[in-house]
């Protein structure tokens, strides 16, 4: 296998890109890696929110664990369902997440489903949580994306554009090769490459984007509950886009359709309505009301005593 990667049009070109790295002689793999620490970012994106609207950041550290680990496992099964010819021979493949293979929608399904559960246990807002992890989540799709990139994976069709990205063809999987890549192979020093979309540095980008806005944005929300629809109509409607273009489409059995991108049309939809109606009328709704104007909690308390722990939590 060759591991070159290039993108000839920017003039880039790294001539080896290994999937794993040799630690006392265990392998392991960049994309594992990459999770990790977009985990550990994620964490710490919302704990410093948290602290920022008086909440208190041991809750989402609680629920942080229980929340990757379901993130994990909904996004496992997600794809795995939706790939389950790759699978139903070799049930043991399943556990195999060296080699990638992560729905994201499946991993935000279950991370919601989680915050409700956990906010009715803690009688919490969900829908402050959901705004305060909001940017935790998009971080970890940001950065997520480059174990695609270690992993030679989620790239797009054919392209001769500024970005394009060529690959050896003995480093990807051969049912991601469209006919269009096979007539288009370039043989360089006697090997083979295909040129594609690198669809992970599209969606990196663009989460990139959305994170800055919701950053930007965060003091002047409305309600409980409008960041984390930002992020889920923003991010949806990239990803109608992004989607078209991959070749490993995980697809509707009997339909034929992309299931990522007919699920990022309907959460466009369903966000861009709830944001236009919740703009006008969040205050009839109670569970959505902000509790208070957020300040951040001074490191000392000059002249009376520290605020008790629940004067500091907003609960509903």
């Amino acid at each position: 296998m060759h591991y070159n990667i290039s993108f000839p049009n920017l003039g880039i070109s790294l001539d080896h890109v290994g999937k794993n790295i040799s630690v006392f002689g265990f392998e392991i793999a960049y994309y594992g890696i990459i999770i990790g620490m977009a985990i550990l970012i994620g964490f710490l994106i919302a704990a410093s929110e948290a602290k920022r609207t008086r909440q208190n950041p041991e809750d989402y550290l609680d629920m942080g664990i229980i929340g990757v680990i379901a993130g994990i496992a909904g996004a496992r099964i997600f794809y795995v369902v939706f790939s389950w010819d790759m699978y139903k021979d070799n049930l043991l493949d399943i556990f195999n997440l060296r080699e990638g293979g992560l729905a994201i929608y499946g991993g935000v399904i279950a991370a919601v489903i989680v915050v409700f559960i956990m906010a009715r246990v803690k009688r919490l807002s969900p829908f402050q949580i959901l705004d305060t992890v909001a940017m935790a989540i998009l971080n970890g799709q940001m950065l997520g994306r480059w174990g695609n990139f270690f992993n030679r994976e989620a790239f797009g069709e054919y392209t001769d554009s500024l970005f394009a990205m060529r690959l050896p063809l003995d480093a990807v999987r051969s049912g991601d090769v469209t006919e269009l890549m096979r007539e288009h192979i370039e043989r360089i020093d006697g090997v083979s490459y295909i040129q594609v979309h690198p669809t992970f540095l599209y969606e990196s980008l663009w989460c990139c984007a959305l994170l800055i806005i919701l950053f930007l944005y965060r003091k002047h929300k409305k309600y409980e509950g409008e960041l984390f629809l930002m992020y889920i109509f923003g991010y949806g409607l990239g990803r109608v886009w992004i989607e078209g273009l991959r070749t490993d489409q995980l697809l509707i059995p009997g339909i034929g359709l992309p299931v990522s991108q007919v699920i990022a049309g309907c959460v466009v939809v369903f966000a861009g309505a709830a944001l236009l109606y919740l703009r006008r009328n969040h205050k009839k709704i109670p569970m959505m009301k902000s509790g208070k104007q957020y300040e951040p909690m001074p490191d000392k308390i000059v002249g009376k005593k520290p605020p008790k722990k629940k004067d500091k939590i907003f609960k509903f």
